[in-house]
């Protein structure tokens, strides 16, 4: 009897303390979202009480806030080289990237408190690392109509950040101080398992939760077999046991799924893409937008303990097949920079979808597609989750880079690039791309106007380099972050993000007058470029009728052509 009274004492007192924890979400009944400065209270407050909980600054972001993160450890050790060292699983948990999306935000708060309190099991072998807001400036930007197709909570943040930058496509380029904050968390930790938490636009369906997994054939090695065949049926399941079906996130728009869909790709400028180029698994769960925001927020919550749940069963899986996989990313040779579905190869998933139908539309009067919430259904649709290589690399020995490169520079060493400099000038004989053909977005996206279906040939000459000039020795744990940012040819390259398009613009040319009178005598002593000329002269009748091109032809086949146009600066060392 005296044990049943202390226990309820113990009891009594848990409820007493988590009744000052209580979030903007539940006192609203689940109508209100936290407000930034509300949710930074919170865990400064759950810090205070509890000594399973850290909280910490890092670096400023656009809106003039640090970037906060939120450690919880059952053991109140707060230091990621120990919990890599003692074979704990590292999950770094994102909210409020899109803050008009802030289920994540009153799920992780709610959590992380009942991790504390003990109303939910911790595992000894997880940690939790969470940024509780991520888009600072968007969630102070907060409204109650910039999510047209949602249903709640009342009000929230907007998409964009305090540079009206979208944060999930900013992962590469790094054009905000999130970003780069971000990156410094994500070296420092080191996850195992990354969540960035969504809600979903586009199609209606049953589900509440979707899922949006790294594409496995992208994170490759034992990491993305293991993903594919293990973690993720057991995510599935475990979420089922919670009463949540989910499905693979639903990328098609409107209509008849019938034709089913492809998994959504993920290049590195996406959350996901950026984890797979450290071999770690990510995860962007996505609510569904027209269900009610608790139901939503209830989902987040039991998916993320569900990934803390697997996680531990499967943690020295998830450990010993990324340590192989770092080991092997060193060694590897070839490197896939550029990938499109395979549409020959389709799983058969379950799907919960509403038929849709045809009425009148009360703005135009003209039929429009509506979905019929009388005529549910469940059956087996195609899922496209097989990818294929379009380019591949080969990784050479290192890479050198001119240090006027400076923004590249630093976002190598951000990202735990190990670099080092020339001691003094020197020649080399080195490979190099000379970019053949680009296309230039016509529109801006993302601040970029981005370079895409690059062409490159790959010539070889012995260049001068100057003291201070940037060698990168691959071999390296984050060699796969190396080559998927320095081939022009990747899908989110620096090169792709304009990083380099001063060497796409001709500093010198000539007046034509002038360049006649040099350029007459030149090829008399050349007569192989005489001959050259006379050749395409022959097969090109447009070149032959036009005095410009020819000029301009013997011009680039001279040494009065500067070398540097065209030439992409990133030279390899075989």
């Amino acid at each position: 009897m005296k044990k049943l009274i202390c226990f309820g004492i113990f009891l009594m007192a848990l409820h007493a303390r988590a009744q000052n924890f209580t979030t903007a979400f539940e006192k609203s009944n689940g109508n209100q979202t936290a407000t930034y400065f509300e949710c930074i209270k919170f865990y400064t407050n759950l810090k205070t009480t509890y000594k399973t909980i850290s909280f910490r600054a890092f670096d400023t972001t656009d809106a003039g806030y640090p970037l906060h993160l939120v450690l919880f450890s059952s053991n109140g050790d707060f230091n990621p080289t120990s919990w890599h060292q003692q074979g704990k699983i590292v999950v770094l948990i994102n909210n409020g990237i899109h803050p008009g999306e802030p289920d994540g935000i009153d799920a992780s708060m709610m959590l992380l408190r009942d991790l504390a309190i003990g109303k939910v099991k911790s595992m000894s072998n997880v940690v939790f690392a969470v940024i509780p807001v991520y888009n600072i400036g968007g969630s102070l930007n907060r409204g109650s109509f910039s999510r047209v197709n949602q249903n709640g909570p009342e009000s929230y943040g907007f998409r964009g950040n305090a540079q009206n930058l979208d944060l999930n496509r900013d992962f590469i380029k790094s054009d905000s101080r999130d970003a780069r904050a971000f990156a410094r968390i994500f070296q420092w930790l080191q996850p195992d398992i990354f969540i960035d938490n969504h809600v979903s636009d586009g199609a209606d369906y049953q589900h509440t939760m979707t899922m949006l997994t790294t594409q496995h054939n992208k994170l490759g090695g034992e990491t993305g077999k293991f993903l594919h065949s293990i973690f993720e049926p057991a995510l599935y399941k475990g979420m089922k046991d919670k009463q949540w079906d989910m499905c693979p996130y639903v990328n098609f728009e409107e209509g008849n799924p019938d034709k089913g869909w492809a998994a959504y790709y993920d290049p590195p400028r996406y959350s996901s893409g950026y984890a797979a180029l450290f071999q770690a698994i990510a995860f962007v769960p996505e609510t569904h937008m027209l269900k009610p925001y608790p139901a939503r927020v209830k989902s987040t919550y039991d998916f993320m303990q569900t990934i803390m749940e697997q996680a531990s069963a499967f943690s020295k899986d998830i450990i010993a097949k990324r340590q192989a996989d770092i080991a092997a990313v060193k060694q590897q040779r070839d490197f896939v920079v550029s990938w499109q579905v395979d549409t020959s190869k389709a799983d058969l998933i379950p799907f919960k979808g509403y038929a849709t139908g045809t009425k009148i539309s009360d703005v135009t009067g003209m039929p429009r597609m509506f979905y019929d919430h009388t005529k549910p259904f469940e059956r087996e649709v195609k899922f496209f989750n097989t990818f294929k290589p379009v380019v591949t690399v080969e990784k050479p020995l290192a890479y050198i880079i001119p240090q006027g490169w400076h923004a590249v520079i630093d976002l190598l060493k951000l990202n735990g690039v190990a670099l080092q400099r020339l001691q003094k000038d020197t020649s080399i004989q080195v490979d190099y791309y000379h970019i053949d053909d680009y296309k230039s977005q016509v529109r801006p996206y993302e601040k970029h106007h981005r370079n895409t279906n690059v062409k490159v040939s790959t010539q070889n000459a012995r260049i001068n380099f100057l003291k201070g000039d940037y060698i990168i020795y691959t071999g390296q744990r984050n060699d796969r972050y190396i080559v998927e940012t320095l081939e022009p040819q990747g899908d989110d390259s620096f090169f792709s993000w304009n990083f380099f398009d001063a060497i796409l613009q001709q500093k010198e040319g000539y007046s034509a007058y002038r360049w006649e009178d040099v350029a007459g005598p030149y090829i008399l002593q050349h007569p192989e470029l005489k001959q050259q000329l006379e050749e395409k002269k022959k097969t090109d009748p447009q070149f032959a009728a036009s005095a410009a091109l020819q000029l301009d032809f013997v011009y680039k086949h001279s040494p009065y052509y500067e070398p540097a146009h065209l030439r992409y600066p990133v030279f390899k060392v075989r």
